[in-house]
Protein backbone atom coordinates (compact mmCIF):
# COMPACT_ATOMS: atom_id res chain seq x y z
CA UNK A 1 0.00 0.00 0.00
CA UNK A 2 0.97 3.12 -0.43
CA UNK A 3 2.21 5.52 2.17
CA UNK A 4 -0.06 8.23 1.67
CA UNK A 5 -3.05 6.36 1.29
CA UNK A 6 -2.04 4.33 4.39
CA UNK A 7 -1.27 7.84 6.03
CA UNK A 8 -5.17 8.68 5.24
CA UNK A 9 -6.17 5.60 7.09
CA UNK A 10 -4.49 6.24 9.77
CA UNK A 11 -6.05 9.45 9.87
CA UNK A 12 -9.52 8.57 9.15
CA UNK A 13 -8.79 6.01 12.80
CA UNK A 14 -7.55 9.13 14.79
CA UNK A 15 -9.95 11.29 13.35
CA UNK A 16 -12.61 8.65 14.31
CA UNK A 17 -11.37 8.03 18.19
CA UNK A 18 -12.89 12.76 18.57
CA UNK A 19 -15.48 12.58 16.30
CA UNK A 20 -17.59 9.52 17.74
CA UNK A 21 -17.56 11.94 21.10
CA UNK A 22 -18.80 14.60 19.30
CA UNK A 23 -22.93 15.35 20.05
CA UNK A 24 -25.81 14.43 17.53
CA UNK A 25 -26.99 17.57 17.81
CA UNK A 26 -22.97 19.00 16.62
CA UNK A 27 -22.09 16.70 13.81
CA UNK A 28 -26.30 18.10 12.36
CA UNK A 29 -25.14 21.72 12.55
CA UNK A 30 -21.96 20.63 9.96
CA UNK A 31 -24.43 18.33 7.70
CA UNK A 32 -26.42 21.54 7.25
CA UNK A 33 -23.64 23.91 6.81
CA UNK A 34 -22.38 21.30 4.39
CA UNK A 35 -25.94 21.36 2.86
CA UNK A 36 -25.94 24.92 2.28
CA UNK A 37 -22.48 25.16 0.50
CA UNK A 38 -23.80 22.59 -2.08
CA UNK A 39 -27.38 24.37 -2.76
CA UNK A 40 -25.65 27.80 -3.43
CA UNK A 41 -23.19 26.05 -5.79
CA UNK A 42 -25.56 23.57 -7.36
CA UNK A 43 -24.35 24.98 -10.87
CA UNK A 44 -20.61 25.06 -9.83
CA UNK A 45 -20.67 21.08 -8.91
CA UNK A 46 -22.86 20.10 -11.32
CA UNK A 47 -20.36 21.40 -14.42
CA UNK A 48 -18.03 18.89 -12.91
CA UNK A 49 -20.22 16.40 -12.82
CA UNK A 50 -21.47 16.95 -16.28
CA UNK A 51 -17.70 16.82 -17.74
CA UNK A 52 -16.84 13.61 -15.49
CA UNK A 53 -19.39 11.95 -17.70
CA UNK A 54 -21.69 13.94 -19.89
CA UNK A 55 -25.11 13.50 -17.67
CA UNK A 56 -26.84 17.34 -19.02
CA UNK A 57 -26.44 19.45 -17.04
CA UNK A 58 -29.71 20.77 -15.56
CA UNK A 59 -29.69 16.76 -13.98
CA UNK A 60 -26.35 17.49 -12.37
CA UNK A 61 -27.63 20.45 -11.11
CA UNK A 62 -30.62 18.93 -9.73
CA UNK A 63 -28.61 15.95 -8.49
CA UNK A 64 -26.16 18.59 -6.26
CA UNK A 65 -29.88 20.02 -4.77
CA UNK A 66 -31.26 16.63 -4.18
CA UNK A 67 -27.64 16.16 -2.23
CA UNK A 68 -28.42 19.07 -0.14
CA UNK A 69 -32.27 18.36 0.74
CA UNK A 70 -31.08 14.95 1.66
CA UNK A 71 -28.65 16.22 4.08
CA UNK A 72 -31.28 18.66 5.43
CA UNK A 73 -32.85 15.77 6.13
CA UNK A 74 -30.21 13.94 8.37
CA UNK A 75 -29.72 17.39 9.66
CA UNK A 76 -33.20 17.88 11.23
CA UNK A 77 -33.24 14.21 12.03
CA UNK A 78 -34.55 12.12 15.03
CA UNK A 79 -31.71 11.39 17.26
CA UNK A 80 -32.42 7.16 16.97
CA UNK A 81 -29.12 6.26 18.41
CA UNK A 82 -29.52 7.87 21.60
CA UNK A 83 -29.16 5.60 24.46
CA UNK A 84 -32.36 3.06 24.79
CA UNK A 85 -33.99 2.15 28.20
CA UNK A 86 -35.64 -1.64 27.91
CA UNK A 87 -37.84 -2.17 30.78
CA UNK A 88 -36.50 -5.18 33.02
CA UNK A 89 -35.55 -5.72 36.62
CA UNK A 90 -32.25 -4.44 36.00
CA UNK A 91 -31.09 -1.12 37.45
CA UNK A 92 -28.56 -0.92 34.12
CA UNK A 93 -31.19 -1.91 31.13
CA UNK A 94 -30.27 -0.18 28.12
CA UNK A 95 -28.90 -0.46 24.09
CA UNK A 96 -26.11 1.60 23.53
CA UNK A 97 -26.12 2.44 19.42
CA UNK A 98 -21.74 2.17 18.72
CA UNK A 99 -19.86 3.99 15.70
CA UNK A 100 -17.74 1.02 14.62
CA UNK A 101 -14.81 3.24 12.82
CA UNK A 102 -13.69 4.20 9.78
CA UNK A 103 -16.01 3.03 6.71
CA UNK A 104 -15.12 2.73 2.83
CA UNK A 105 -17.14 3.87 0.53
CA UNK A 106 -17.03 1.98 -3.10
CA UNK A 107 -19.14 4.27 -4.93
CA UNK A 108 -19.92 4.25 -9.06
CA UNK A 109 -20.02 7.24 -11.82
CA UNK A 110 -23.61 7.66 -13.08
CA UNK A 111 -24.68 9.59 -9.73
CA UNK A 112 -21.61 10.90 -8.59
CA UNK A 113 -22.46 13.13 -5.46
CA UNK A 114 -25.80 11.60 -4.73
CA UNK A 115 -24.32 8.25 -4.59
CA UNK A 116 -21.40 9.56 -1.95
CA UNK A 117 -23.37 11.65 0.02
CA UNK A 118 -26.12 9.21 0.84
CA UNK A 119 -23.85 7.06 2.09
CA UNK A 120 -21.79 8.99 3.47
CA UNK A 121 -23.97 11.50 4.96
CA UNK A 122 -25.69 9.05 7.74
CA UNK A 123 -22.39 6.92 7.82
CA UNK A 124 -20.55 10.53 9.27
CA UNK A 125 -23.70 11.30 11.43
CA UNK A 126 -23.64 7.66 13.39
CA UNK A 127 -20.27 8.81 14.70
CA UNK A 128 -17.93 7.11 11.80
CA UNK A 129 -15.38 8.72 9.92
CA UNK A 130 -15.28 7.64 5.73
CA UNK A 131 -12.55 7.09 2.92
CA UNK A 132 -13.96 6.93 -0.19
CA UNK A 133 -13.00 5.08 -3.27
CA UNK A 134 -14.69 7.05 -6.07
CA UNK A 135 -15.31 5.26 -9.90
CA UNK A 136 -11.76 6.21 -11.88
CA UNK A 137 -13.44 9.29 -13.85
CA UNK A 138 -15.18 11.04 -11.36
CA UNK A 139 -12.02 11.72 -8.45
CA UNK A 140 -12.98 15.67 -9.47
CA UNK A 141 -16.35 15.03 -7.88
CA UNK A 142 -14.90 12.98 -4.46
CA UNK A 143 -12.19 15.53 -4.21
CA UNK A 144 -15.02 18.39 -4.17
CA UNK A 145 -17.23 16.50 -1.89
CA UNK A 146 -13.85 16.66 0.74
CA UNK A 147 -13.77 20.45 0.07
CA UNK A 148 -17.14 20.94 1.27
CA UNK A 149 -17.26 19.11 3.74
CA UNK A 150 -14.15 20.52 5.02
CA UNK A 151 -15.11 23.79 4.39
CA UNK A 152 -18.49 23.58 6.36
CA UNK A 153 -16.40 22.53 9.42
CA UNK A 154 -15.82 19.14 9.25
CA UNK A 155 -12.40 18.19 11.30
CA UNK A 156 -10.27 16.71 8.95
CA UNK A 157 -10.01 12.97 8.57
CA UNK A 158 -13.90 12.95 8.86
CA UNK A 159 -14.20 12.43 5.42
CA UNK A 160 -11.53 11.35 2.70
CA UNK A 161 -11.42 10.82 -0.90
CA UNK A 162 -8.78 8.25 -2.04
CA UNK A 163 -7.33 8.62 -5.24
CA UNK A 164 -7.03 4.85 -5.48
CA UNK A 165 -8.32 2.18 -8.52
CA UNK A 166 -10.00 -1.51 -8.40
CA UNK A 167 -6.72 -3.17 -7.20
CA UNK A 168 -6.44 -1.17 -4.01
CA UNK A 169 -10.02 -2.05 -2.46
CA UNK A 170 -9.10 -5.42 -1.38
CA UNK A 171 -5.53 -3.97 0.62
CA UNK A 172 -7.78 -0.86 2.19
CA UNK A 173 -10.83 -3.43 2.65
CA UNK A 174 -8.17 -5.58 4.93
CA UNK A 175 -6.45 -2.72 6.70
CA UNK A 176 -6.87 -2.87 10.64
CA UNK A 177 -7.91 0.57 10.62
CA UNK A 178 -11.25 -0.55 8.62
CA UNK A 179 -14.62 -1.78 9.90
CA UNK A 180 -16.75 -2.07 7.11
CA UNK A 181 -17.51 -1.13 3.85
CA UNK A 182 -20.83 0.58 1.62
CA UNK A 183 -20.56 -0.40 -2.25
CA UNK A 184 -22.97 0.58 -4.96
CA UNK A 185 -22.13 -0.96 -8.30
CA UNK A 186 -22.37 -3.79 -10.34
CA UNK A 187 -23.16 -7.83 -9.22
CA UNK A 188 -19.86 -8.50 -10.14
CA UNK A 189 -18.01 -6.19 -7.91
CA UNK A 190 -20.33 -6.32 -4.86
CA UNK A 191 -19.92 -10.52 -4.53
CA UNK A 192 -15.72 -9.22 -5.08
CA UNK A 193 -16.03 -6.52 -2.22
CA UNK A 194 -18.94 -8.54 0.07
CA UNK A 195 -16.32 -11.59 -0.34
CA UNK A 196 -13.53 -9.68 1.21
CA UNK A 197 -15.38 -7.95 3.83
CA UNK A 198 -16.95 -11.40 4.84
CA UNK A 199 -13.29 -12.70 5.41
CA UNK A 200 -12.09 -10.02 7.74
CA UNK A 201 -15.52 -10.48 9.30
CA UNK A 202 -16.40 -6.94 8.22
CA UNK A 203 -19.93 -5.37 7.70
CA UNK A 204 -20.75 -5.16 4.13
CA UNK A 205 -23.86 -2.92 2.59
CA UNK A 206 -24.28 -3.63 -1.23
CA UNK A 207 -26.87 -1.31 -3.20
CA UNK A 208 -26.24 -3.14 -7.17
CA UNK A 209 -27.99 -3.37 -9.97
CA UNK A 210 -31.74 -4.00 -11.08
CA UNK A 211 -33.77 -4.72 -14.28
CA UNK A 212 -36.92 -2.81 -12.83
CA UNK A 213 -40.35 -3.42 -14.18
CA UNK A 214 -42.76 -0.95 -15.18
CA UNK A 215 -45.98 -2.28 -15.17
CA UNK A 216 -48.69 -0.68 -17.14
CA UNK A 217 -52.55 -2.24 -16.96
CA UNK A 218 -55.40 -2.10 -18.44
CA UNK A 219 -57.47 1.09 -16.27
CA UNK A 220 -53.90 2.79 -16.32
CA UNK A 221 -53.41 6.21 -17.04
CA UNK A 222 -51.65 5.56 -20.23
CA UNK A 223 -50.86 9.38 -21.45
CA UNK A 224 -48.88 10.28 -17.81
CA UNK A 225 -47.47 6.30 -17.88
CA UNK A 226 -46.16 6.58 -21.55
CA UNK A 227 -44.90 10.06 -20.40
CA UNK A 228 -43.25 9.26 -16.92
CA UNK A 229 -42.15 5.80 -18.40
CA UNK A 230 -40.09 7.46 -21.40
CA UNK A 231 -38.27 9.73 -18.23
CA UNK A 232 -38.31 6.65 -16.22
CA UNK A 233 -36.25 4.69 -18.86
CA UNK A 234 -34.05 7.39 -20.18
CA UNK A 235 -33.18 10.23 -17.09
CA UNK A 236 -29.32 10.30 -17.29
CA UNK A 237 -29.19 8.05 -20.46
CA UNK A 238 -30.68 5.40 -18.95
CA UNK A 239 -27.63 4.94 -16.11
CA UNK A 240 -29.29 4.37 -13.26
CA UNK A 241 -29.99 0.70 -10.96
CA UNK A 242 -33.61 1.93 -10.64
CA UNK A 243 -34.48 3.25 -14.24
CA UNK A 244 -37.32 1.52 -15.51
CA UNK A 245 -35.98 -1.15 -18.07
CA UNK A 246 -38.67 -3.72 -18.72
CA UNK A 247 -42.21 -2.37 -19.60
CA UNK A 248 -44.40 -4.97 -19.25
CA UNK A 249 -47.93 -4.11 -20.93
CA UNK A 250 -51.26 -5.75 -20.62
CA UNK A 251 -52.21 -7.26 -23.69
CA UNK A 252 -55.71 -5.87 -24.06
CA UNK A 253 -53.58 -1.39 -24.61
CA UNK A 254 -51.02 -3.06 -26.33
CA UNK A 255 -52.67 -0.75 -29.04
CA UNK A 256 -53.25 2.04 -26.96
CA UNK A 257 -50.19 2.52 -25.38
CA UNK A 258 -47.57 1.89 -27.22
CA UNK A 259 -47.82 4.56 -29.82
CA UNK A 260 -48.08 6.97 -26.72
CA UNK A 261 -44.77 5.43 -25.69
CA UNK A 262 -42.79 5.43 -28.81
CA UNK A 263 -44.09 9.29 -29.16
CA UNK A 264 -42.98 10.24 -25.80
CA UNK A 265 -39.50 8.07 -26.09
CA UNK A 266 -38.90 9.62 -28.99
CA UNK A 267 -38.33 13.07 -27.23
CA UNK A 268 -35.40 12.21 -25.94
CA UNK A 269 -32.68 13.21 -28.67
CA UNK A 270 -29.28 13.33 -27.49
CA UNK A 271 -28.06 16.74 -27.41
CA UNK A 272 -24.48 19.20 -25.97
CA UNK A 273 -24.78 18.02 -22.01
CA UNK A 274 -23.85 21.59 -21.24
CA UNK A 275 -27.38 23.10 -22.85
CA UNK A 276 -29.83 23.29 -20.03
CA UNK A 277 -32.55 21.99 -22.38
CA UNK A 278 -30.76 18.89 -23.05
CA UNK A 279 -33.00 15.81 -21.68
CA UNK A 280 -29.99 13.37 -23.08
CA UNK A 281 -27.02 13.09 -23.91
CA UNK A 282 -23.97 10.65 -24.32
CA UNK A 283 -23.23 7.26 -22.00
CA UNK A 284 -20.65 7.77 -19.63
CA UNK A 285 -17.79 6.17 -21.88
CA UNK A 286 -17.20 4.68 -25.19
CA UNK A 287 -16.66 0.81 -23.45
CA UNK A 288 -19.83 1.14 -21.91
CA UNK A 289 -21.73 1.93 -25.03
CA UNK A 290 -19.81 -1.05 -26.30
CA UNK A 291 -21.52 -2.90 -23.77
CA UNK A 292 -24.60 -1.91 -24.52
CA UNK A 293 -24.37 -2.65 -28.22
CA UNK A 294 -23.31 -6.09 -27.40
CA UNK A 295 -26.22 -7.11 -25.08
CA UNK A 296 -28.68 -5.51 -27.73
CA UNK A 297 -27.35 -7.64 -30.35
CA UNK A 298 -27.57 -10.38 -28.17
CA UNK A 299 -31.11 -9.85 -27.64
CA UNK A 300 -31.68 -9.73 -31.39
CA UNK A 301 -29.78 -12.96 -31.73
CA UNK A 302 -32.33 -14.83 -29.32
CA UNK A 303 -35.56 -13.35 -30.60
CA UNK A 304 -35.72 -10.02 -29.62
CA UNK A 305 -37.57 -7.77 -32.29
CA UNK A 306 -37.12 -4.34 -32.70
CA UNK A 307 -39.72 -1.40 -32.03
CA UNK A 308 -37.32 1.69 -32.29
CA UNK A 309 -33.53 0.54 -33.40
CA UNK A 310 -30.60 1.33 -30.98
CA UNK A 311 -28.78 3.74 -33.10
CA UNK A 312 -25.20 4.70 -32.65
CA UNK A 313 -24.15 7.85 -33.32
CA UNK A 314 -21.13 8.85 -31.53
CA UNK A 315 -18.58 7.19 -29.40
CA UNK A 316 -20.52 6.97 -26.77
CA UNK A 317 -23.97 8.43 -27.98
CA UNK A 318 -27.31 6.41 -29.06
CA UNK A 319 -30.49 7.78 -30.50
CA UNK A 320 -32.71 5.48 -27.76
CA UNK A 321 -33.63 1.99 -28.85
CA UNK A 322 -36.85 0.02 -27.88
CA UNK A 323 -37.14 -3.70 -28.21
CA UNK A 324 -40.19 -6.47 -28.13
CA UNK A 325 -38.74 -9.47 -25.26
CA UNK A 326 -40.29 -12.59 -24.90
CA UNK A 327 -40.15 -14.81 -21.79
CA UNK A 328 -36.83 -17.07 -22.35
CA UNK A 329 -34.64 -14.49 -23.77
CA UNK A 330 -31.26 -14.17 -22.25
CA UNK A 331 -31.13 -10.87 -21.78
CA UNK A 332 -34.02 -10.74 -19.08
CA UNK A 333 -31.30 -11.51 -16.80
CA UNK A 334 -29.15 -9.22 -17.26
CA UNK A 335 -28.91 -5.23 -16.25
CA UNK A 336 -28.87 -2.85 -19.49
CA UNK A 337 -27.13 0.27 -18.40
CA UNK A 338 -27.91 2.44 -21.25
CA UNK A 339 -31.04 4.06 -23.84
CA UNK A 340 -31.99 0.69 -24.36
CA UNK A 341 -35.41 -0.26 -23.34
CA UNK A 342 -37.70 -3.85 -23.55
CA UNK A 343 -41.17 -4.26 -24.17
CA UNK A 344 -43.03 -7.44 -22.97
CA UNK A 345 -46.77 -8.23 -23.24
CA UNK A 346 -48.76 -10.43 -20.29
CA UNK A 347 -52.27 -11.52 -20.85
CA UNK A 348 -53.39 -10.95 -16.86
CA UNK A 349 -52.10 -9.44 -13.92
CA UNK A 350 -50.86 -13.08 -12.79
CA UNK A 351 -48.57 -13.20 -15.77
CA UNK A 352 -47.23 -9.44 -15.59
CA UNK A 353 -46.42 -10.65 -12.01
CA UNK A 354 -44.79 -13.96 -12.85
CA UNK A 355 -42.43 -11.75 -15.56
CA UNK A 356 -41.83 -8.62 -12.93
CA UNK A 357 -40.49 -11.17 -10.60
CA UNK A 358 -38.57 -13.74 -12.87
CA UNK A 359 -35.36 -12.08 -12.62
CA UNK A 360 -32.40 -12.56 -10.56
CA UNK A 361 -32.79 -8.46 -9.63
CA UNK A 362 -35.32 -7.25 -7.22
CA UNK A 363 -35.06 -3.09 -6.69
CA UNK A 364 -38.04 -1.02 -7.51
CA UNK A 365 -40.67 -1.77 -9.40
CA UNK A 366 -43.26 0.54 -10.75
CA UNK A 367 -47.44 -0.49 -11.46
CA UNK A 368 -50.16 1.65 -13.23
CA UNK A 369 -53.78 0.90 -12.07
CA UNK A 370 -55.93 3.18 -10.43
CA UNK A 371 -57.82 -0.20 -8.49
CA UNK A 372 -56.96 -0.50 -5.20
CA UNK A 373 -57.25 -4.47 -5.18
CA UNK A 374 -55.16 -4.51 -7.79
CA UNK A 375 -52.31 -2.13 -6.52
CA UNK A 376 -52.89 -4.38 -3.21
CA UNK A 377 -51.95 -7.57 -5.37
CA UNK A 378 -48.76 -6.30 -6.96
CA UNK A 379 -47.77 -4.45 -3.63
CA UNK A 380 -48.28 -8.04 -2.09
CA UNK A 381 -46.37 -10.38 -4.45
CA UNK A 382 -43.76 -8.02 -6.07
CA UNK A 383 -40.58 -9.02 -5.22
CA UNK A 384 -38.42 -6.16 -4.79
CA UNK A 385 -37.46 -3.57 -2.01
CA UNK A 386 -39.41 -0.99 -3.23
CA UNK A 387 -42.68 -0.73 -5.02
CA UNK A 388 -44.38 2.45 -6.86
CA UNK A 389 -47.99 2.74 -7.74
CA UNK A 390 -49.03 5.50 -10.55
CA UNK A 391 -45.45 6.77 -10.44
CA UNK A 392 -41.63 6.53 -11.50
CA UNK A 393 -39.07 4.99 -8.93
CA UNK A 394 -37.29 8.20 -7.36
CA UNK A 395 -35.20 7.73 -4.50
CA UNK A 396 -36.15 9.97 -0.84
CA UNK A 397 -34.13 10.55 2.19
CA UNK A 398 -37.63 9.69 4.08
CA UNK A 399 -38.13 6.51 3.00
CA UNK A 400 -35.37 3.30 3.24
CA UNK A 401 -33.52 2.73 -0.34
CA UNK A 402 -32.77 -0.99 -0.73
CA UNK A 403 -33.41 -4.10 -2.91
CA UNK A 404 -33.15 -7.92 -2.73
CA UNK A 405 -32.03 -11.16 -4.27
CA UNK A 406 -28.77 -9.95 -6.26
CA UNK A 407 -29.89 -6.23 -5.96
CA UNK A 408 -27.77 -6.47 -2.61
CA UNK A 409 -28.86 -5.93 0.88
CA UNK A 410 -28.92 -3.19 3.71
CA UNK A 411 -31.02 0.11 3.74
CA UNK A 412 -29.67 3.29 2.86
CA UNK A 413 -31.62 7.02 3.26
CA UNK A 414 -34.24 7.26 6.28
CA UNK A 415 -33.85 7.08 9.41
CA UNK A 416 -32.95 3.31 9.34
CA UNK A 417 -29.57 4.05 7.40
CA UNK A 418 -28.11 5.65 10.66
CA UNK A 419 -28.15 1.86 12.46
CA UNK A 420 -26.20 0.04 9.25
CA UNK A 421 -22.69 1.59 11.23
CA UNK A 422 -23.44 1.07 14.66
CA UNK A 423 -23.11 -2.53 16.90
CA UNK A 424 -26.13 -2.10 19.06
CA UNK A 425 -24.53 -2.37 22.65
CA UNK A 426 -26.35 -4.25 25.74
CA UNK A 427 -25.94 -3.32 28.94
CA UNK A 428 -27.51 -4.95 31.68
CA UNK A 429 -27.02 -5.56 35.68
CA UNK A 430 -27.00 -3.88 38.88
Amino acid sequence: MEQSIENKLIKADKAFSEWKKVPFEDRQKLISKAAELLKNNAEKFGTIITKEMNKPIAQSMAEVEKCALMMNYYADAENILKPEHIDSQYAYSEIHYVPKGVILGVMPWNFPFWQVLRFAVPAILAGNTVVLKHASICFGSGNAIEDVLLEAGFPEGVFQNLEIGHKDVKEVLEHKAVAGVSLTGSEKAGAEVASIAGQNIKKSLLELGGSDAFIVLDDANLDEAAKVGALARLQNCGQTCVAAKRFIIDEKIEDAFLPKFIEEYKKFVPADPMDKETKIAGMARPDLADDLEKQFEKALEHGAEIILPLERISDNEFKPGLIRVKEGNPILQEELFGPLGMIMIARDDEEALQMANHIPFGLSNSVWTQDKTRQLFFIENLESGTVNINRMTSSDPRFPFGGTKTSGYGTELSLLALREFVTAKTIVGN
